[in-house]
């Protein structure tokens, strides 16, 4: 390393360290007054946001947490969430954020291996802590999450065969409302959750209070400071559709919170309660996975409904061109962005600058569901599979791979994992693109997604994007399948809008795309299979691996 002049700090200058409380300081002194919202059921001010989370601190000490132990919450989207986001971490313990919608095997398996110390559970999860409570290695104890608070008594409360020390508005209300949360070393793990991949148990991710603030402060520059895609700031009312487990709804309410933005949490998601709460509470920035806003455009509440205004920030699957178009129909929105469960998540966001924003709106879209361009302090670039660096021409392909300082710096408690993930000193994504002489990039596929025929490679996300196109197709969802003679072939899986499209008609609006040099004639699908519904993920993206398991049986 690079040896530069140092020069000793004064004795007694204060070192800052950033912690997540500093996050937590400026909404109250912005917005006071502003509100955080849980459904239909409860309102609250910031300064209440404030004290709650104090009550909150108090309760958890005087249960026995300390520094360094875990604390699992199973929860939908709700205040109690945030409020557990900010106090935890902030007394020195660290929040696992449990994947609700895991198996009961999994689940058990992730509370084992993060060494879960205090659970905190909503009744819905209460029967499958029944089933699995007895195989819990280092849980001590239960506390109960409700929405009925008024229904549940406090004193040997137990419920479906799971005793718990107490209900969580209950232990709020007997806690004192300050608490001097304390310094310590900002490099402190903070969170920690588990993302699941091709093989094996999931793996634990962890961020620490440092990596926690930067990312923060930089999701907050590029939701609201960058001229071409103004997303968030503290005018705007946000409502996350992105679970809260899954990189703490990717880290958006540590932001929200930091500029006191009104709040909104829908608890479970169901559209027409979503719609409800975006017509009531004028929510004017969310952010979700591409299904999710599909879903939401198909509910009844939407047919009725004056979305405008709406902006939505996708992540998780590839935005499809077609679904954005459909959302403009409505009113809404969408613009792309890229990240990982190991990145915190943000990587890169769609930016338009000066020249493109100038383009027909048509023409803007084309660049709004790209995966975007870098953002502030994150160095990407895409490589070989020897490692070497690629041109950013739009041209070559390779995998992503990337630094910035909110990277998760391993797996928990796997070593050989982590040195997979970290292998020359870049995170290595997984993710297969093209970056062009803007900067922008493009994903083309996972790299276990990418479709090889006849020694050539298809990328399913080019053919969904085009596919998406048809106005017949609802949601499409491509893969390869083994075939004899050229390796594999493309597979599509097509909901439809309607009943009268046909598979011949799907591939004559792809030969259009043939003729314009997008892909070649050997990429449009032979196998075109209709389908009710798509599988899909924990998190609600695309499950391939489900659908390639279930073809090739």
């Amino acid at each position: 390393m690079l040896k530069t002049k140092m020069v000793k700090p004064t004795a007694s200058a204060y070192e800052y360290p950033l912690l997540i409380k500093q996050i937590l300081l400026s909404g109250p002194r912005y917005e006071p007054q502003q509100e955080i919202v849980y459904r239909d059921l409860f309102r609250y001010t910031y300064g209440e946001l404030y004290e709650r989370i104090c009550r909150l601190a108090n309760a958890l000490t005087k249960a026995g947490v300390r520094p360094g132990d875990t604390v699992a919450v199973l929860e939908w989207d709700s205040h109690r969430y945030l409020e557990c986001m900010f106090a935890i971490p902030m007394i020195g313990a660290i929040i696992h954020t449990v994947n609700i919608r895991l198996s009961p095997e999994q689940i058990l398996y992730t509370m084992n291996h993060a060494d879960d110390k205090l659970v905190l559970v909503h009744d819905d999860f209460v029967p499958l802590m029944a089933q699995i409570k007895d195989k819990l290695n280092t849980v001590e104890g239960f506390w109960l999450l409700t929405d009925k608070p008024s229904e549940s008594k406090h004193d040997n409360l137990s419920s479906q065969g799971v005793s718990f020390q107490g209900e969580y508005e209950a232990l709020l209300a007997e806690s004192e409302t300050t608490y001097n949360f304390p310094d310590f070393d900002e490099h402190s793990v903070a969170t920690t959750f588990y993302t699941t991949g091709t093989t094996g148990n999931p793996k634990g991710v962890y961020f620490t209070h440092r990596q926690i603030v930067l990312h923060t402060l930089v999701i907050s520059l590029s939701l609201g400071s960058l001229a071409g895609q103004p997303l968030m700031n503290s005018g705007d009312t946000y409502m996350p559709i992105t679970p809260m487990f899954h990189v703490h709804a990717w880290g958006v309410p540590y932001a929200a919170t930091m500029m006191g933005t009104k709040q909104v949490y829908p608890g479970r998601y169901e559209p027409d309660l979503l719609i409800k709460l975006q017509q009531q509470e004028k929510v004017s920035f969310s952010h979700c996975v591409p299904t999710i806003v599909n879903m939401l455009l198909n509910s009844e509440a939407a047919k009725q409904a004056d979305l405008s205004g709406w902006r939505i920030l996708i992540g998780g699957s590839a935005l499809t061109k077609g679904l954005t178009v459909a959302a403009r129909e409505k009113g809404v929105i969408l613009t792309g962005a890229y990240g990982l469960s190991e990145t915190c998540p943000l990587l890169s966001v769609a930016y338009l600058n000066e020249k493109l924003r100038d383009l027909p709106e048509d023409e803007q879209i084309d660049f709004r569901i790209k995966t975007g361009i870098p953002a502030p302090l994150v160095e990407l670039a895409i490589v070989d599979e020897e490692g070497n660096d690629l041109a950013h021409d739009g041209q070559q392909v390779g995998e992503i791979v990337c630094r910035a300082p909110w990277l998760t710096q391993g797996y928990l408690k796997e070593e050989n994992g982590s040195e997979a993930l970290w292998r020359d000193g870049w995170l290595h994504t997984g993710d297969v693109a093209t970056i062009d002489a803007l900067g922008f990039i493009q994903i083309t596929d996972r790299i276990k997604d990418v479709i090889k025929t006849g020694g050539e490679w298809i990328s399913s996300l080019t053919l969904e994007n085009l596919i998406s196109q048809h106005p017949g197709v609802s949601e499409v969802a491509v893969i390869g399948l083994p075939h004899p003679e050229w390796g594999e072939r493309p597979c599509a899986l097509v909901v439809l809008k309607d009943k009268q499209t046909k598979g011949e008609d799907i591939q004559i609006h792809l030969q259009q795309f043939v003729a314009q040099g997008k892909i070649h004639k050997w990429a449009i699908p032979e196998v075109i299979e209709f389908v009710d519904a798509i599988p899909k993920t924990s998190v609600g993206k695309i499950d391939k691996k489900k659908i390639r398991a279930e073809k090739i049986q």
